[in-house]
């Protein structure tokens, strides 16, 4: 049976320098099972890029069966505002795609906004416990859990079995993310006597990339700055590390965590957001309060100090992430979208 003509609605900026976001992967996924997906923007202006999205949805309103919609808290919170209501105006289904830590926030601060997007949509798509939990304690009952996916195959495992202090940090340099966090827990290592070093691979967004390299430089850190890599370079790259940190001061479920997971790297992050919903302490990865070095640095001389630990992680992490693997998750988006 031909599958149906799908519309989605999205920042596709990674031919832009930015990080490949979730229109890009699901986009290709949903093809690969026989859908024919139209997406939309790669503008890099924001004004463009919501203008060529106008565009799309009058473009094909009359030949899609629905419309999915990446929704942020951010700015990007009006491109589906904007959407939503054209899906309305031409009687579309519309599925609204949570994302982002903050989005619970934008409940509050746009409340008669929020409602009409998330009210009068097909149904929320929420990818983490976290969100799903809080758009409903919202009062939104049109809401399904299906997880962030990711290609299991794509993401060789390798055992941890010790760690060497070989840290790796992946992620857009945003003060969000707080990547200045990483050089104080490399430096404070080295403070301490440890022999370690810090890859840190992810394109610049805010500032925060020139700051921190001038840190580095400044303190003549062992801090290797890569810049954006693709995902099969920096899955790559991680055979040579053996220990992910995630120092965000606010997140959701990022992919990049379940991918590291996926590789077989022992994690320590930062306990916020819908990370507590993905890590369970001290079984698939250590949890740690947020913006403080110290106890980043405690938690990874546990596993220095610990090699079972080290392996106990690396193998959970893995059995953790085969569960978001789109042989999986696909059953629940094809359900979904043939209904």
């Amino acid at each position: 049976m031909q599958k149906r003509k799908l519309l989605y609605i999205g920042n596709k900026l990674s031919n832009s320098g930015a990080t490949s976001t979730y229109i890009e992967t699901l986009s290709g996924l949903l093809q690969e099972e026989g859908y024919v997906v139209v997406s939309s923007s790669s503008e890099k202006s924001k004004v463009l890029r919501m203008l060529a999205m106008i565009r799309t949805v009058l473009q094909h309103k009359k030949t899609v069966s629905k419309v999915l919609i990446d929704t942020y808290s951010t700015q990007n919170f009006y491109y589906a505002v904007i959407i939503a209501r054209l899906c309305r105006l031409f009687s579309i289904p519309y599925i609204p795609i949570l994302h982002g830590g903050k989005l619970p926030d934008r409940l509050n601060k746009s409340p008669k906004l929020s409602k009409k997007l998330f009210s009068k949509a097909e149904v929320n798509v929420a990818p983490s416990r976290y969100l799903f939990e809080a758009f409903s304690k919202a009062g939104y009952e049109n809401l399904q859990l299906i997880p962030n996916v990711i290609s299991i195959a794509e993401l060789p495992y390798t055992l941890r079995k010790e760690t060497k202090l070989q840290l790796l940090w992946v992620r857009s340099f945003s003060k969000l993310y707080n990547p200045m966090l990483a050089l104080q827990i490399i430096e404070l290592l080295l403070q301490k006597g440890y022999t370690s070093s810090l890859t840190m691979v992810g394109p610049a967004n805010d500032g925060t990339f020139d700051r921190c390299r001038a840190v580095s430089e400044e303190k003549n850190l062992p801090i290797t700055f890569t810049g954006k890599l693709s995902k099969k370079e920096w899955t790559a790259l991680s055979k040579s590390h053996d220990l992910f940190i995630n120092t965000t001061n606010v997140d959701n479920t990022p992919l990049s965590l379940i991918e590291a997971m996926a590789l077989g790297l022992p994690i320590v992050s930062t306990n916020v957001g819908g990370i507590p919903y993905l890590i369970t302490h001290r079984i698939n990865g250590l949890l740690v309060a947020p913006d403080d070095a110290n106890l980043f640095v405690e938690a990874i001389l546990q596993l220095y100090q610990n090699p079972t630990m080290v392996e106990a992680l690396s193998t959970n992490g893995r059995t953790t992430a085969e569960g978001f693997d789109w042989q999986t998750i696909k059953h629940s988006w094809i359900a979904l979208l043939d209904s």
